[in-house]
């Protein structure tokens, strides 16, 4: 047997140009700026609707209950004060519940806001506790660096190709921009980031028939978390594993991307945030926005010939046949709003898509199935070719509806959802309506109206600290 190298290796360079971006890239975009507000206020809004949900509410707090600590991190629409792991958690967990804001699709699929996690958790954390005074434009700059290395890293990587989620990117994400804002040493940032790597094995399990379930919702809050713990340790001297990506035998590539390195269609920069995807109008998986969309403005011609719907004719992308085609039974609210069928079929009957919508309540509506059972899903390989495409992005979705007489809707098409960066103009004034709305399922009236004056003053709003803003919401 021939001996192992055991040579010190040189860090790799992925993780390097990382680091590099990190520290060293100054974000000058405007227009990222300002969507990173946007991305901001949807984040925390949504965060704001899913303490509405006691299967989310009982995973918030400390770990141990009542142990909440002195000048802790804050966790909006609740009193806890919390250490900055555990404040990840719970924030993340908050901000993905309803799977409802901001999300990123590519060669891979995520949703670089479950990364303020971290941010958050750890920027209040340190104002209270330290001479610290990050403001809320520090948290929208580490927020476009964060979604520029989750969204670099998945233009041309798929993850869940080879079983993994999607959540690792969170978790690499979180550990080097955390690693920034504790203040460690770019050494301490890599050994970091290269523990990241070390326990980046997330399997895709619990987002995929028979067994999706609930996991799906608190995943990113976890691996925001464990993100602020791999920086914490690296910087009380935990040391790193340079070549954790490209060692023979052992590394990431050749145990969990079947022995190839990543692929890097651009360099890091602002191109993520520019381009980021809203869920505005619907809170359903990405790939099935433009469905929804579709059902709804069919919902006038079918929502009194129900009975006579013959067959229902869908064309979609690959990605969605791969994710959320569905047939059989939908066993929770995570199964449902995970099923392009189930969101289409609501739409149809309803005219409208809520996250209510996928409580048993409406579940048990006999209706839903049958529509289910007469929709006939097909990919439609310009759809999946445009979806790829760098200057296009689309999420496109086509839905026609045929009756037993012989007569037909016209096919509905949409190739770009409201949140997508084409649709900006309509979108924005929409995704404002629905911080609006998401505040005010929490707080008093004159209590929602001073959170977003607060909020709606962009200039004075950046200049704001960080532990004013979460006092805001407490």
């Amino acid at each position: 047997m021939t001996a192992e190298n055991n040579q010190k290796q040189s860090f790799d360079k992925e993780l390097i140009d990382i680091i590099d971006f990190v520290y060293d890239y100054e974000i000058t975009s405007e227009e990222a700026i300002k969507t990173a507000f946007y991305c901001l206020i949807d984040s925390v809004g949504c965060g704001i609707l899913a303490l509405q949900y006691t299967e989310c509410t009982k995973l918030l707090g400390p770990l141990v209950p009542g142990s909440n600590i002195e000048k802790g991190t804050r966790v909006f629409g609740t009193d806890f004060e919390l250490d900055p792991v555990q404040g990840a958690f719970n924030i993340g967990a908050l901000i993905r519940w309803l799977d409802f804001n901001d999300t990123w699709l590519a060669a891979e699929w995520g949703h670089p806001s479950d990364n303020l996690g971290a941010i958050l958790a750890v920027t209040d954390y340190l104002n209270r506790t330290s001479d610290a005074n990050f403001t809320v434009n520090d948290v929208l700059i580490s927020m476009i660096k964060a979604h520029e290395i989750q969204g670099v890293l998945a233009l041309d990587n798929s993850f869940n190709r080879v079983g993994l989620d999607h959540v690792v990117l969170v978790k690499v994400a979180s550990t080097a921009v955390a690693a920034k804002l504790f203040g460690a040493s770019k050494e301490q940032a890599l050994n970091a980031l290269s523990l990241a790597w070390v326990d980046g094995q997330s399997l895709r399990t619990y987002r995929h028939a028979p067994n999706t379930g609930s996991r799906k919702s608190w995943a990113a809050g976890d691996a925001t978390s464990r993100g602020v713990r791999l920086a914490l340790m690296a910087m009380q001297g935990e040391m790193g594993y340079p070549s954790v990506l490209s060692a023979p035998t052992w590394g990431f590539y050749d145990v969990l991307f079947k022995g190839q390195s990543f692929s890097f269609q651009r360099p890091y920069g602002n191109y993520v945030m520019e381009n980021i995807l809203f869920k505005i109008s619907f809170p359903a998986e990405f790939h099935a926005q433009t469905a929804a969309e579709c059902g709804v403005q069919l919902h006038s011609q079918v929502k009194n010939r129900m009975d006579e719907i013959e067959r229902i004719e869908m064309q979609t992308q690959e990605a969605a046949i791969r994710i959320i085609n569905k047939g059989g039974p939908l066993h929770n609210p995570a199964d449902r709003d995970h099923s392009l069928q189930y969101i289409t079929a609501v739409a149809l009957i309803y005219g409208e898509l809520t996250a209510d919508h996928y409580e048993k309540k409406i579940a048990d509506n006999p209706l839903i199935d049958v529509l289910r059972g007469k929709m006939q899903v097909i990919e439609n390989k310009a759809f999946s070719n445009d979806y790829l495409d760098p200057e296009k992005r689309s999420i496109a979705n086509a839905v026609k509806i045929h009756f037993k007489d012989g007569t037909s809707t016209d096919e509905i098409c949409i190739h770009y959802p409201v949140g997508h960066r084409r649709r900006r103009g309509e979108g924005i004034p929409l995704l404002l309506e629905k911080f609006k709305h998401n505040v005010s399922t929490h707080y008093a009236k004159d209590r929602a109206d001073k959170i977003v004056n607060a909020c709606m003053e962009q200039d004075t709003f950046k200049a704001m600290p960080v532990s004013e803003f979460m006092e805001l919401f407490l």
